[in-house]
């Protein structure tokens, strides 16, 4: 840990230095961006206007390394930037993430002109990185081989003022072979319950109302700890919180997906009735060459309990095409487990070599054409699925929290979007009194779509909350900007306790 004094003085300056961050991948990347962006503000950078691609102070790449084309992606990003950079004395580049992680040195001799380079696991440290390449004037690459310090225990800018991810555990424990996350991330550590609890209670006193547990195999969670019951129990506990109207999660493994985790979602009122489980294949033969730790009988019982749990439960998955050796009955089987789920959306994925898993070197590696035509066939049925599933909805009144950003058409339909409680996207017509985003609003809905249903009349209900509120005052702040920044290095370590709260007790 660095002491105050390594610090450098701070300097007084009318006109703050920029910053960009670009974010690639999963949750677990988002709510890092979302740390790495705190930290810089807490440097005294301020968000580069909205538009500026790359035309900041400071651009950071939070990357993936689970493409076999991430690393293109990244130097391809890295070359566009070089030049801007050697016409803007002063300008700093950092690439941290998976990639980074995985690469170390590759990277700053593929793109000298990096200042810096930091891991997954040593994310608190890039102001000291950036502040130490700027005074030695030469490129810091720093990789720590295990968590330096909980993502949570950094200081942060949250995306929205009224919904925010807790991350619960990082890393993960599985051996999936088309998955090179816990070679980056390392084995899973979970965070203590009362500091998760500790932060959502903050969180709710700030404003936010919609919390999203998070971690690279969510409901592993109490692995580390040995209580095999810990998610379950962290779930209830989150419906002692008052003020904290919604509570989701993501991902979680259907290996650990236990009937008391089903039973706490079913009987906590917050715990909202949405389920998103990875399904991968629906093969037997492909899902043990994955080292997926399930198979389809034990996938479907799943959703067979949850179901009669939860009659109006949203499921959502993930599936790969054309995995190593898929044969056409392979295919068929995952085919025959989307058709037995009716999952309300899944994200299908054509097979991709990530570098360094047991899948990118298996033999039987399937050609292009047959995967695109696989694939092509898969979307076409969930597309399906996906409207029979969601024409269910038409006629039914439902409470939708306002989203921002959420509608790319709502301001020529005088229209605005909101997340119901299953988290399908609705959009409404705009009520007469004002609604701000993390506001309450009951609808009928009248028409479905394959991904969003539409509430063309007009609204039954509006709800003014303390969301709603947080959002209006975070705007107003932004809208002021700073008044003069205090450049320099933040305060190394633990940052300050997180005001007390009033009230209550990461894709794999």
């Amino acid at each position: 840990m660095t002491s105050s004094s390594d610090r450098s003085p701070a300097v007084d300056v009318s006109s703050p230095k920029t910053y960009e961050v670009r974010t690639y991948g999963c949750q677990m990347n988002v709510h890092d961006s979302e740390r790495l962006s705190g930290l810089l503000e807490e440097a005294g950078y301020v968000p580069a206007p909205e538009g500026s691609d790359g035309d900041a102070d400071v651009v950071v790449f939070n990357t993936c390394a689970v493409r076999e084309n991430a690393d293109n992606r990244l130097y391809g990003n890295l070359g566009r930037l070089a030049p801007r950079k050697a016409s803007r004395p002063g300008m700093q580049i950092a690439v941290g993430g998976c990639l980074a992680q995985k690469d170390r040195d590759t990277i700053v001799r593929k793109a000298p002109w990096v200042d810096v380079v930091f891991g997954t696991h040593n994310i608190g440290k890039l102001p000291v990185l950036l502040e130490r390449a700027r005074v030695q004037e030469e490129a810091q690459v720093e990789i720590a081989e295990s968590l330096e310090a909980f993502p949570s225990t950094l200081p942060t800018r949250r995306e929205s003022a009224y919904a925010a991810w807790v991350s619960i555990s990082v890393g993960c424990n599985n051996t999936c072979t088309f998955c090179i996350v816990p070679a980056l991330r390392g084995k899973e550590k979970d965070r203590r319950t009362g500091d998760i609890l500790a932060e959502i209670e903050a969180l709710v006193g700030e404003g936010v109302s919609e919390i999203t547990l998070l971690g690279q195999n969510v409901n592993a969670y109490g692995s580390d700890i040995g209580d095999r019951e810990a998610f379950s129990k962290l779930l209830r506990a989150c419906g002692s919180i008052e003020g904290l109207e919604r509570v989701r999660f993501t991902s979680p493994h259907p290996r650990d997906f236990t009937d008391d985790v089903i039973e706490a979602m079913a009987e906590t009122p917050n715990v909202m009735p949405q389920l998103h489980m990875p399904l991968q294949s629906g093969s037997d033969t492909i899902l043990k060459a994955m080292r997926r730790s399930y198979r389809q009988e034990r996938y479907l019982g799943i959703i067979e309990k949850v179901r009669a749990a939860m009659p109006d439960a949203a499921i959502s998955t993930d599936i790969i095409v054309g995995f190593p050796g898929e044969t056409e009955e392979d295919f068929e089987q995952t085919m025959h487990v989307v058709r037995q789920a009716r999952f309300t959306n899944a994200f299908t994925f054509q097979y991709s070599k990530r570098p360094g898993t047991p899948a990118a070197t298996m033999d039987g590696q399937i050609p292009k054409e047959v995967v695109q035509s696989r694939y092509e066939r898969l979307v076409a049925l969930q597309e399906e699925i996906s409207w029979e599933e969601n024409k269910k909805q038409v006629g039914r009144t439902l409470e939708l929290m306002v989203a921002e950003g959420e509608g790319r058409k709502d301001g020529a339909t005088h229209r605005l979007s909101g997340r119901a409680p299953d988290n399908r996207l609705v959009h409404f017509t705009k009520p007469d009194q004002e609604v701000r985003p993390g506001d309450v609003v009951t609808v009928e809905i009248t028409y479905a779509a394959p991904h969003h249903l539409l509430a063309e009349g007009t609204a039954l209900d509006v709800r003014r909350t303390r969301a709603g509120d947080a959002w209006e005052k975070r705007n107003a702040a932004e809208a002021a900007g700073p008044a003069g920044v205090m450049l320099g290095l933040p305060k190394i370590g633990v940052p300050e306790p997180l005001p007390a709260a009033t009230g209550g007790c990461a894709a794999h």
